[in-house]
């Protein structure tokens, strides 16, 4: 499930769409204030995702921008809204920008019958382990101790493999199955690198993230089922910090 959130500008101010740590800080003060106050210790996969503030660019006061918060469960997205029901009107605070809440709404996350094509909205993170650099011919010029970030100079194979090892392994997680490696992606078209940062216990750390457009002509249900759960919990590692949100692209 997804919120949907409406913000009015309150001032001309400088776009925050790409500085992660500021909406990931909005993120969980609004889980904490919910009622989620042990979310941000928990290890390993955290069950949300967000998008950029979007459209992107720098603001004029009264302008209008949406951000989306996202969970595959329920719960985490009814109480987010519940908590925005309740609490006073004043400014929502993002990093140095301000911004009035107009309105909010929560969607069901859902596939089109038919064809289905998803497009990334903000960077797709996978880490090679140092242990499989052997096992994808990993160039000794892009080799670093303990793992590296996935990029254009190393093998596709690894891509396809990691992301679908990785959103079967978040998927068993959160519903106690037991789903073993299977084919979850049909065709890809590779967009782009971005090189990104973000910030664990105060320290900044580098990233080399991708962009991509994802596409089927027929879903079998195992990967409808885990494809439309990628939608809420995010595509990729570091979901919680922000990266591998992707949306439907609906004709």
């Amino acid at each position: 499930m997804r919120l949907l959130l409406r913000l009015r500008s309150k001032n001309d101010q400088k776009d925050v769409s790409l500085e992660y740590h500021k909406l990931q800080g909005f993120v969980y003060n609004l889980l904490m204030e919910s009622g989620f106050l042990l979310l941000h210790d928990k290890k390993g996969y955290k069950p949300f995702c967000f998008s950029n503030i979007f459209p992107f660019g720098d603001m004029k006061e009264g302008d209008i921008r949406h951000f989306i918060i996202a969970s595959p469960g329920n719960s985490i997205i009814e109480n987010v809204a519940d908590h925005l029901q309740k609490m006073e009107r004043g400014p929502v605070h993002i990093g140095d920008c301000a911004f009035d809440l107009d309105s909010w709404r929560m969607l069901k996350s859902s596939l089109p019958k038919g064809p289905v094509r998803l497009s990334t909205a903000t960077p797709i993170l996978l880490r090679i382990p140092e242990c499989n650099y052997d096992l994808y011919a990993v160039p000794e010029e892009e080799r670093r101790s303990r793992y590296i970030y996935w990029r254009p100079q190393i093998s596709f194979e690894a891509f396809i493999k990691q992301l679908t090892e990785n959103l079967i392994k978040k998927y068993n997680q959160s519903y106690g199955t037991t789903i073993g490696t299977i084919p979850l992606f049909q065709e890809f078209l590779f967009r782009k690198t971005v090189h990104t940062r973000y910030i664990i216990e105060g320290k900044s750390y580098g990233a080399a993230g991708s962009m991509w457009e994802f596409s089927w002509s027929h879903m079998d249900d195992a990967q409808r089922r885990i494809i439309e759960f990628g939608l809420d919990a995010g595509f990729g590692e570091r979901n919680s910090m922000g990266f591998g949100f992707v949306n439907v692209v609906r004709d």
